[in-house]
Order: C-alpha cells, then sequence, then structure tokens
C-alpha cells in the first residue's frame, strides 16, 4: 500500500493572527509534547579539512557526510536520522569544542518562473566605449548561470559557451534535463536575456557563460546543489552569477544567502530573483534576501494593455493580455456572453461575441481554441483566486484572449444574468509598472530593503532548447541585471561588486503607480504627499526620477528600476545604496547611517542633501555641504531623531535626495517604530520523502515558537481530526521533519492550519492536504 499525497491550492490567503481567521475557526486542543534520514548543511565558525570534519563526525556513527563546501560557506552536508542530527546540532552550545555554527536542514530550490534591452538603457549602453576602446557588449566578462542547465547547442548562445558543471548529475555537462514530461528550459531562457548572440540580442551579448546545473527534472533541486554550485563558482571565479531560483521563506539566515555574501566578499557580483510570491509584503524569498547580493524583483516592459468599455460601466475595465495572446485589435462593439468554463457545450451562441470564462479545469489554450473554433471574437478570464495573473499559453492563439480579476468577473457575471452588455476596445500603453506577482519585502529580522532593484520582467522573448518562448517572473528579470553588471564590469573593470551595485542602485528609476492601483498589504503606513523630483541635467537629463502620483513603496521596488547606460556613466558613488535605520529601541531615539560618497569623476563636485518633507514627530540631520576631489571619498553620517510619542506611524520609507554636481542620487531608506505584524510560520511545503513511503514537510519560523504544530480538519465541518505535527519551544529558522507512511492519518482530504504562538499571539497558514491509497 502507498500513500500518495497531493498539496491542494490553499483555499485562503496566509491569515496573520486572530483578525485574520476565516469565516469558520480552526480549533484545536493544546498540543503534546515523533524516523528517517534527513539532510542537513552545516555551518563551521572557521574553516576545516575533509579529514577533521570525519573526525568530528566519528561520535556519530549514523551520520554520513555527502559534501564538503570549501568556497561558498565554511561547512559541509550531511545525511542521518533526525535524532542523531539533533545531538550534533546540540553541539553548537559548545563551539569552542566542535566549532559548529548552527545546522540548518535542505530545503528545496525551484525555478521563479528586445524591447526590456532597450528599456534599461542596453542599446544606449552599446554605444559606449570600454578602455579598451572596445565597445560595451560584455566581452571578457563571466556570467555563472546556476539554474537548470543551458542548451548550449542553441545557436544564439553556442559561441557565448564556456563550460560548465552539473551538480544534480556530478558531470561536466550542464545541457537541460531533456527527460519527456520533465524536461526543463528556464536556464536557456536566462543566458539569453544575459548573452543571447544571435537571431535576437541578450543584454550583453559578448559575455561568456558558464552553466552550472543545480535544479534537475522539473526544475527542483536542493539546498545542497545549489550551494554546491556556488561553491563552484567561486572556484572558477566567475566575475558575476545569476540566481533565477528560490523559495517563499523570508529570512536572511539560510545558507544559500549567507554564501552570496560570501561570493560577494570574493569579488562575485551576486544577482537573485526576489520571487514570485506577489504583491503581498514579506514574500521576498531566499536567496533574494542576501544582504549582500542584487535581489531584483519585476517591472513590466512598454505594453499595449486592452482596456474594455462596457455599456452601462463608468469605468474601463482593464484585460491583461496573455502570452501567446492574438491581437487585441478589436475594430467594433461586440456583445459579451457567459461561456462558463469553455467547454464546447458551453460555447453555442458566441460567434462574433467576447466570451467570459471562469479560470480553472481547461487550460487557457484550450479555452482560446475551444472559443475560436465557435466563432469568438476574444476570450476574457476571470481569476479564481483575489487579485490578478497573467497567463501563458501553450500555444499561439488565434483569437485575443487575456484576464481578468475574480471580483470583476463576478460583477460581469451578475449582470449578465440580467442584462445584456456589450464592449468597445480601447488600447493603452503601459511600461515601467511593478508586476503583480514580484515579491516585496522587506526581510525579516535584518529590515533590509528588498529587492534592491527591479527590472523588465514580463513578457521577456528568449531562448529555450529548440527556439524562443516568452516567458515572465522575477527569473527573466534579474539576468536583465547580470547582463547590466556585465556591461559595467567591461566598462569599470577595477569596481568592486559593492561599487557595481551601488552605481545601478544610485541611477534607477523609482516606479509611480498608475491611477487607481491599489497598494499592496500595508506594514502601517506614514501618509505622504506625492512628490516629484525634477532632472537637473547631466546623465539624468531628460528623465524624471520621480514623477507626480502615488509611487510604490522601498520594500516594494528598492531603488527602482535600472538604468544601466546612467549607471556606466555616473560620476559619483554613494554606498550602501540604501538605509535602514532598524527598529525603534526605547534606550535611543535616534538611529544613524553611514554613508560613503564617493567622486569617480576627473572634476571636483559639491555634494547637498535635500531636505526631506516634514513629518511631526521626525527630525532628519545631514552633514553640511562639501566637496570632493576627483578621487576622494568620505564617510557621512545620516541621522534620523524620533520622538515616539508624537509619531504616529509604523513605519517610514522613501528616497533620500543627494546632489552630486549636477546628478540626483535617491537612496532608498526605511525605519521602523513598532514591529508590524510579519508571519510568524512561512513557506509551509508538504512532498513525498526521499525513499518510498516516507513524506516530508518543511516550513520556516523566522522568530521561532512556543508551540508549533499542523492541526487537521474535516473539511466539511471544520471537526478538529489530529495532530500531524507538534513541537515547543522551537527556535528560529526552517523545520523539516520525515514520516513513514504507517504515521500519517488515514486517507481522505484535510483542511490543515499550520500555527505557531509565540507571546500569546498565534499566527498560521491554511491549505489543504489530500491522502489517496494506491
Amino acid at each position: 500500500m502507498k500513500l500518495v499525497l497531493a498539496m491542494l491550492l490553499a483555499l485562503g490567503t496566509v491569515n496573520i493572527g486572530t483578525t485574520g481567521i476565516p469565516t469558520k475557526i480552526l480549533i484545536h486542543p493544546p498540543i503534546q509534547k515523533s524516523i528517517k534520514d534527513t539532510v542537513a548543511i552545516v555551518m563551521l565558525d572557521h574553516p576545516k579539512t575533509e579529514q577533521e570534519i570525519k573526525q568530528l563526525l566519528a561520535p556519530y556513527k549514523d551520520i554520513k557526510l555527502r559534501r564538503v563546501y570549501q568556497k561558498a560557506i565554511d561547512g559541509f552536508s550531511i545525511q542521518g536520522p533526525p535524532s542523531a542530527i539533533a545531538r550534533l546540532e546540540a553541539q553548537t552550545q559548545n563551539r569552542q569544542q566542535t566549532q559548529i555554527q548552527h545546522v540548518s536542514p535542505v530545503t528545496e530550490y525551484r525555478v521563479e518562473t528586445e524591447e526590456s534591452v532597450k528599456i534599461i538603457g542596453g542599446e544606449e549602453a552599446r554605444g559606449f566605449f570600454s578602455k579598451k576602446n572596445e565597445r560595451l557588449t560584455g566581452r571578457g566578462v563571466t556570467v555563472g548561470v546556476i539554474d537548470t542547465g543551458v542548451d548550449y547547442t542553441h545557436p544564439d548562445l553556442a559561441r557565448n559557451y564556456a563550460g560548465g558543471h552539473d551538480l544534480v548529475d556530478n558531470d561536466q555537462d550542464p545541457m537541460e534535463t531533456l527527460m519527456q514530461g520533465r524536461a526543463t528550459i528556464h536556464g536557456t531562457h536566462v543566458a539569453g536575456i544575459i548573452a543571447a548572440n544571435g537571431k535576437i540580442k541578450g543584454v550583453a551579448p559578448e559575455a561568456k557563460i558558464v552553466a552550472y546545473r543545480a535544479l534537475g527534472p522539473g526544475g527542483g533541486g536542493t539546498t545542497e546543489q545549489v550551494l554546491a554550485a556556488i561553491d563552484q563558482a567561486i572556484k572558477d571565479k566567475v566575475d558575476i552569477m545569476n540566481l533565477s531560483l528560490g523559495n517563499s521563506i523570508n529570512g536572511p539566515d539560510l545558507p544559500i544567502s549567507q554564501a552570496l555574501d560570501r561570493a560577494v566578499e570574493n569579488g562575485i557580483v551576486a544577482v537573485a530573483a526576489s520571487g514570485n510570491s506577489g504583491p503581498n509584503v514579506w514574500t521576498v524569498g531566499s536567496p533574494g534576501t542576501s544582504a549582500k547580493a542584487i535581489s531584483v524583483g519585476a517591472s513590466t516592459p512598454t505594453m499595449e494593455i486592452p482596456q474594455l468599455l462596457i455599456e452601462g460601466m463608468q469605468n474601463l475595465l482593464r484585460v491583461q493580455p496573455m502570452e501567446g495572446s492574438g491581437d487585441w485589435s478589436l475594430d467594433r462593439t461586440l456583445p459579451i456572453v457567459d461561456g462558463g468554463i469553455g467547454q464546447p457545450n458551453e460555447l453555442e451562441n458566441v460567434q462574433g461575441k467576447i466570451v467570459l470564462m471562469k479560470r480553472g479545469e481547461l487550460t487557457f489554450s484550450e479555452k482560446a481554441k475551444n472559443a475560436h473554433e465557435a466563432g469568438a471574437k476574444a476570450v476574457v478570464v476571470a481569476n479564481n483566486l483575489k487579485g490578478t495573473f497573467i497567463g501563458n499559453l501553450d500555444a499561439p492563439a488565434a483569437i485575443p484572449i487575456g484576464s481578468i480579476t475574480k471580483s470583476e468577473g463576478e460583477f460581469l457575471r451578475k449582470k449578465l444574468k440580467n442584462t445584456s452588455l456589450t464592449a468597445r476596445l480601447k488600447v493603452n500603453e503601459e511600461i515601467d509598472q511593478l508586476a503583480d506577482f514580484s515579491s516585496r519585502g522587506p526581510v525579516t529580522d535584518t529590515w533590509d530593503i528588498k529587492p534592491d532593484l527591479v527590472a523588465p520582467g514580463v513578457a521577456i522573448n528568449s531562448t529555450i532548447p529548440g527556439g524562443y518562448l516568452s516567458l515572465q517572473g522575477t527569473s527573466m528579470a534579474a539576468p536583465h541585471v547580470a547582463g547590466a553588471c556585465a556591461l559595467i564590469k567591461q566598462a569599470h573593470p577595477d569596481w568592486t561588486p559593492e561599487q557595481i551595485k551601488a552605481a545601478l542602485m544610485n541611477t534607477a528609476k523609482p516606479l509611480t503607480k498608475e491611477p487607481g492601483e491599489p497598494s499592496s498589504t500595508s506594514l502601517g503606513e506614514t501618509t505622504r504627499k506625492p512628490i516629484r523630483i525634477d532632472p537637473i541635467g547631466g546623465i539624468n537629463k531628460g528623465k524624471t526620477q520621480l514623477t507626480p502620483g502615488p509611487y510604490y513603496r522601498t520594500y516594494e521596488q528598492g531603488a527602482g528600476r535600472i538604468q544601466v547606460d546612467d549607471a556606466i556613466q555616473t560620476e559619483s558613488l554613494v554606498m550602501p545604496g540604501s538605509i535602514r535605520f532598524g527598529k525603534f529601541s526605547s534606550l535611543k531615539n535616534v538611529h544613524k547611517a553611514q554613508l560613503k560618497v564617493e567622486n569617480i569623476s576627473a572634476k571636483p563636485r559639491r555634494y547637498t542633501f535635500d531636505i526631506p518633507q516634514h513629518i511631526d514627530g521626525l527630525e532628519w540631520r545631514f552633514p553640511l555641504a562639501f566637496t570632493l576631489d576627483p578621487e576622494e571619498s568620505r564617510d557621512i553620517i545620516v541621522e534620523l531623531a524620533v520622538d515616539p510619542q508624537i509619531f504616529k506611524g509604523k513605519i517610514h520609507d522613501g528616497f533620500l535626495t543627494l546632489h552630486a554636481g549636477s546628478q540626483s542620487i535617491h537612496i532608498p531608506f526605511l525605519y521602523v517604530l513598532e514591529e508590524p505584524g510579519y508571519p510568524r510560520v512561512m513557506g509551509f511545503d508538504f512532498a513525498e520523502g526521499d525513499e518510498p513511503g516516507t513524506y516530508q514537510y518543511e516550513v520556516y519560523v523566522p522568530g521561532g515558537a512556543e508551540e508549533f504544530g499542523i492541526a487537521l480538519f474535516n473539511p466539511d465541518d471544520y471537526r478538529f481530526v489530529g495532530f500531524l505535527d507538534t513541537s515547543t519551544d522551537v527556535k528560529k529558522g526552517l523545520i523539516r521533519k520525515s514520516f513513514k507512511a504507517e504515521d500519517l492519518p488515514f486517507e481522505g482530504t484535510y483542511r490543515a492550519k499550520v500555527f505557531a504562538k509565540k507571546a500569546g499571539k498565534e499566527d498560521f497558514i491554511e491549505t489543504m492536504i489530500s491522502i489517496y491509497k494506491n
């Protein structure tokens, strides 16, 4: 008898505290105070040889050494029973004897799935020349792509391929997975955005690509494999590494995030996708939480967005075109009809009309095909969950197809029951909007502003094995930044990773929202008026950095959308590129941030700060105006004094402006008065174990928990069934446990409540688990 477990889509969102409890409360009894080998990463305070590590593990007969990491981290991976690993972990209390820093369970990482080059200034950059009098194309720069592999036979990539490593099969052939049903294309798409040099051109078309296959069939891989890839890339001394992969764990202390910090310390520019779990805050995931890497969110390139003017409705209905959609070019007013989910028998009266469909059951391509064959002119698919989405078609559609929100679909469906509706098409051009799926920060515990930057990540055409395809995701945004870093590295070969990151952040374009666009989940916002910073000349001449209207928060977009041409030509650098003042402490009400200002031009530069808009209870203190000679730098202090009796906001963020001659540098900042309620439990996943008949879960508890548990309920009447697992006095970090089949409940579908309690507060994730017997 074999159990097959399938995680169903969460019926609700992440519910935070008692205010987010669903209609029926899931009440579980108090938890009582559970065995399969597991894999873990052991971090050391200092490097050890393999022989020293084996001696360290000698007392633990059940633990097997798997990999030793020499560059990415000081540590190694092990495999053994949870009880044995727990005994080893207990030795972290005696570091003088063992030098063990901490033990972290292995988690899973997955892929985060030519106009964009022009938007970020890539075409202009190709008109610039390096110190060797060569056009800036990335020549002489090596980019490591840690992903699903690369199709190095692709005609647009073959000339740029410079070898690689397969950390899944442990050989030197990093070809994409070709297995039918589990084939991958992701790494080839990422590599093409960076350095395609054929039918399409990447951002840095002459950069060298070294491929590291860390994600195997289906696009999945483990911490162990990704760490091995980072370790190898450091040994190979690549100039830049791109990681378009991640998980949903928002924490700064995971091994992958720390390994990227180590890569930067070794002189490598590390670029990581922030994740595709937006639009809510706290959704940025590792390795996008790495402090020293460049974490990248996704913005939109220039897109033609169809809007429907529906008779009797005052506001236009925005439709998000799907990838592979036919052109939205309807030239007349057309009726709208309800087409159910798009089955042929539901489309008997759709000829010459716009069809409204529900999302689900059929693929988008099947919906479009059925509608086209029935004579429809267009398809609008309403989401089945809250929020918007961007769909991908399996094959190009003959008619236009796009998406709307669930509430918009319900509104139209209700109207259609009582009356007929007609719609006329209007097409609006949009650019530089934050993609709805792009993960937001800040980072739990450290309050780092992440992502650092955004770049185009929607409808990005690039290489795949056997051809080309448009995809979207922060996975597509990150390689734009990696390619931009290659251009900067060619132009300024002596620049450090910190200087390259600063150049991109200092010259980024802060993005504003379209009128009426909703905000992401609030952290407790300070009311601020829209501001405008006008161009003053120099490298920003003709470019308005901050336009009228509401703008995205710093923890949503970082410094803004990259402008690589400006970054290459910048004449001043401010490091770090963003400021976090941390959290209010009763012991002090003055918070200081140190910045390094560097004049990299050939002329003296005068530097002055703008005074931010006044907020009651906040007082800024800036250095007086100063001048730097060429190649001179200065450390300065920016202070923020807070009167908590007057300042009423929980959080304050925005941009400071430093004028460097004619250049304006915008520095995002974040200050927290009260710790907002970030999720105390996140990143829950349930899957089959490494061996037949075993299963495992993992979950991240960013602040630890006095009580943790997974309670199961009957989905019909919400009756408590039992606990899948419980723990007390849980340390912060990743929890991972394995089970045998006999330890699991009877077959059926359960509503699961994954909860963590601390200081009288309970946070939880609600999802569904189905258990079937084969």
